[in-house]
């Protein structure tokens, strides 16, 4: 098969991929081109971008329709399990291809593929956990010689990714969501209840496994409880279920390198534990539902791809504005970027970008001001990967081009716009090979101001989708009175 379009949809942030050969032509979310936040219904407009590279040999769907109905039904969503429409039909209806075969691959199969087949190990312990696939919570894999194989699992209803989207939605958050938001909210809160809420929810000496079926939320868990101490309580929890699902992968298969998939490996407060277990560690930055798409497709023949980055969505031509970023920084402090091609996740890397200068007093609360964002949301730092360490903590890290980690701050009182209420960043380093236009810009601004780093954080409004065209950065630039470079 040299042609695949892959598939998530239908339940929430929908998105298609395209793999030829071994290369990754195109991936993008379908709420970029509808403008509906979360969408989780695909649209004309993603689906002619993906086809512009030509008809499919098959099309690749990220979970097995018929397992999930079973699931459906255990839990009582009888709208779902006997919903009259297929998903094959569904899909045939979006894409209106009527004989191109369809093929589904189960949903950890979709994360645990998108994870390996990109990492560039030859061997790995991958582990994948979510909120739900079809049964499947958490699947700890073996990687090796090309081949994924299954060596654990635990299913419906114990599920770590239950637990905390239960507590989001408890704090007054969007569920499925707003789950980076509670992460950012513990920081301001204290852990009193991180016993309790471990004790109620999960089985002592059990992994992972739950107490209570989550899946309809906790409403009224600890009424009157602080929201942030809610909040720093789940966290604690949540690390504590981790710390004990990697010591037991590291017995199930005893890798030095692990591939980390599935909507929990994007805490990167988390994640920071990781380097205490294995020696490397991969997470391909679209680590939830819909990196699923680029993992379907590869689960189909165990296909590793020439991994070359995120930036496979729609491109916005034109070079890429080093030199008038540097000048608006020292400026205006605060500036848009809209260049090249979009990323392939949740987060912008430098091409759907609103970059801010990270030194101001002020800059943390003008650009969630710009953002319509909480004040205690914190910013992320894009910085040269060779001063990284002069500046944060990496734990012997060399690069994080993905904001997947958290790092202490050597200065925080230097660059207050980027640090946490806990003295942490989310640190993306750029060196020549990930990005060489943005490594070039920040040159330019260590050249030019002394500081090799700026905040960076994605080019759009809480609650919409990331700027995608030219057209979505005019209308930006226009709304909120932010200059965008493109």
């Amino acid at each position: 098969m040299t042609n695949i379009l892959g598939i998530s949809a239908f339940s929430h942030d929908a998105a298609v991929s395209v793999v030829q050969g071994n290369e990754f032509v195109f991936g993008a979310h379908a709420e970029r081109y509808s403008r509906i936040k979360n969408d989780k219904n695909l649209n004309p407009a993603i689906l002619d971008e993906a086809l512009a590279h030509g008809q499919p040999e098959v099309i690749a769907y990220y979970e097995n329709p018929f397992l999930k109905r079973t699931r459906q039904v255990y839990s009582g969503q009888w709208d779902k399990a006997f919903d009259r429409i297929t998903v094959e039909e569904r899909i045939r209806a979006m894409t209106g291809f009527k004989d191109v075969p369809i093929a589904y691959v189960t949903h950890h199969e979709s994360h645990a593929a998108a994870g390996a087949y990109t990492s560039g190990y030859d061997d790995a312990c991958v582990i994948v956990i979510d909120a739900i696939g079809e049964w499947d919570c958490l699947t700890i894999w073996k990687f090796n010689q090309g081949r994924l194989k299954k060596l654990y699992s635990q299913k419906y209803p114990n599920s770590l990714g239950l637990f905390y989207t239960a507590i989001t939605q408890r704090v007054g958050l969007k569920p499925n969501e707003d789950e980076y938001i509670l992460m950012g909210m513990a920081a301001y809160g204290k852990p009193i209840y991180a016993d309790q809420m471990e004790e109620d929810f999960f089985y002592p000496r059990k992994l992972a496994k739950s107490k209570i079926n989550l899946h309809h939320g906790c409403l009224d868990y600890i009424p009157g409880a602080d929201i942030y101490d809610l909040a720093a309580s789940a966290q604690v929890v949540l690390e504590r279920k981790l710390h004990e699902v990697f010591q037991h992968s590291k017995r199930v298969y005893p890798s030095d390198n692990l591939v980390y998939m599935g909507g929990v490996a994007l805490n990167c407060t988390a994640n920071s534990m990781l380097s205490d277990y294995y020696r490397s560690t991969w997470i391909m930055p679209n680590p939830g539902d819909a990196g699923n798409s680029l993992g379907a497709c590869l689960a189909l023949d165990n296909r590793r791809i020439n991994w070359r980055g995120p930036y496979s969505g729609t491109e916005i031509q034109g070079p890429y504005p080093t030199e008038e970023i540097v000048e608006r920084i020292q400026k205006d402090k605060i500036v848009g970027v809209a260049s090249g091609k979009a990323e392939f996740g949740p987060r912008a890397f430098g091409n759907r970008s609103l970059f801010a200068d990270p030194r101001g007093n002020d800059i943390k609360d003008r650009v969630n001001a710009i953002k319509k964002r909480q004040e205690f949301r914190p910013f992320a730092p894009v910085i040269l990967e060779e001063l990284a360490d002069e500046y944060f903590d990496m734990q012997g890290m060399k690069s994080s081009p993905y904001m997947q980690y958290t790092f202490r701050c050597k200065h925080p009182q230097d660059f207050p716009a980027i640090v946490h209420a806990d003295n942490t960043s989310r640190v993306q380093t750029v060196n020549q090979n990930n990005h060489p236009e943005l490594y070039e810009t920040l040159k330019l601004m260590h050249e030019k101001t002394g500081c090799p780093m700026l905040l960076n954080t994605s080019l759009n409004i809480k609650g919409q989708p990331i700027v995608n065209t030219r057209r979505d950065a005019i209308a930006f630039e226009d709304m909120y009175g932010v200059k965008v470079l493109s």
